[in-house]
Order: structure tokens, then C-alpha cells, then sequence
């Protein structure tokens, strides 16, 4: 009886052994993995700087347009006598006797205007006198042209025209011209042909 006892304690405590085993590895194992990082996941990255938004390109400003550094400022078309200068230089300013390219405006509305080509022929103070020109033959309708109180004078071709056209002054509106509202200097008119301009534009203010 006695060995039988001690026998059956022997196989208690060897099962007691046997059952605590897996547990404890299998705690360790858990431990384990608790206390080590997962290689899996990611490092964070930090925050990179805000991208800013690309600039829009810069608008071409049209041949029409209601807007114009002399728009907003422009005292209208000059009706006193015109002091004629004659004194072009080809120095990146404009100067009287020269043709130019600037923004003129409406007869009807000084709020809306045109790039053209305008013949500088003297000064008002801070501004420029200039006389339109234009490549459309108005020959051909010169007495509807006056009657709508336009005079035009042939001056020939010149290379302020790319395409060599004849071009005509009108010689009884003289309009304004700011300085920095000039765009380009393109050519300078002879001075026989300035002489002849500066006559008639006196006989329309007659």
C-alpha cells in the first residue's frame, strides 16, 4: 500500500511538470514579444514643408482694353495751340518727331482705347502731344471723314508699319501721352514731312 502511495504521488507530481511546461514557454514567448518592438512596422516620417501653390503665369494684356496707365488720369485731348518741337532721339525715350507705339484712347470713350502708332509733336507740361496714325486709306472717303470731323494727311510708309503700308496722320485731334505709357519708339519721321504735319494741324485749329 505504501509503495502504491508514493507511486501515485511520483505521477502527480510528474504530470503537475509536464502541464506547466508549455505555459511557461508559452508565457515567456508572449513577454517576449511584448517587450520587443515589431520590425514590420514603419518608421514615421516627419512632416515634410507645406507645398505652396505654383504662381499663375502672367495675363498678356490685350490690344483693347479698358485698363492703361493713362486711364483714370487722362485730362482729354489737348485744344490749345500746339507748340511744335522737333528733336528725336533714339535714346529708349520718346521724343517730339518721333513715331511711337502707345495706348490711345476712344474719341467717345477715354476709358477704352488701342495700341497704335502715334507721332510725337511736342509738350504739355508732364505730357506728350501726339497725332494718331493709321494704315487705312481714307482717301477714298474723305468727305465722310470730315463730315464726322476727321482730317487725315498722308505721311507715306516708314518702319513704324512692319508691312510698309502708307500711313495717314489725323491732324485735328491732338491727344495726351504719358512718358511711361509709351510702348516702343519705332521710327523717326523726316523733317520736311514733320514741317508739313505741323502746318496743317494749325490750319484744322483755324
Amino acid at each position: 500500500m505504501a509503495s502504491n502511495r508514493w507511486m501515485n504521488l511520483f505521477v502527480d507530481v510528474a504530470r503537475a511538470v509536464l502541464s506547466s511546461t508549455p505555459r511557461s514557454a508559452s508565457g515567456a514567448a508572449t513577454d517576449e514579444r511584448r517587450r520587443t518592438p515589431s520590425s514590420r512596422r514603419p518608421a514615421r516620417r516627419a512632416p515634410g514643408p507645406a507645398a505652396s501653390p505654383r504662381p499663375a503665369p502672367p495675363r498678356e494684356r490685350p490690344g483693347v482694353t479698358a485698363s492703361s496707365s493713362a486711364v483714370g488720369t487722362y485730362p482729354g485731348d489737348y485744344t490749345g495751340v500746339v507748340d511744335a518741337v522737333y528733336s528725336p532721339h533714339l535714346d529708349g525715350e520718346p521724343d517730339p518727331g518721333e513715331v511711337v507705339w502707345t495706348w490711345v484712347p476712344y474719341e467717345d470713350d477715354h476709358t477704352q482705347g488701342k495700341d497704335r502708332p502715334v507721332l510725337l509733336v511736342g509738350r504739355d507740361g508732364p505730357w506728350l502731344l501726339g497725332l494718331q496714325l493709321t494704315s487705312k486709306d481714307h482717301d477714298r472717303d474723305a468727305a465722310q471723314e470730315a463730315r464726322h470731323g476727321r482730317l487725315w494727311m498722308d505721311v507715306g510708309s516708314g518702319p513704324w508699319d512692319s508691312r510698309g503700308r502708307p500711313s495717314e496722320v489725323r491732324v485735328n485731334r491732338v491727344i495726351r501721352v504719358a512718358p511711361d505709357a509709351v510702348r516702343r519708339e519705332g521710327a523717326v519721321l523726316d523733317r520736311a514731312t514733320f514741317d508739313q504735319v505741323v502746318a496743317a494741324v494749325a490750319r484744322a485749329r483755324r
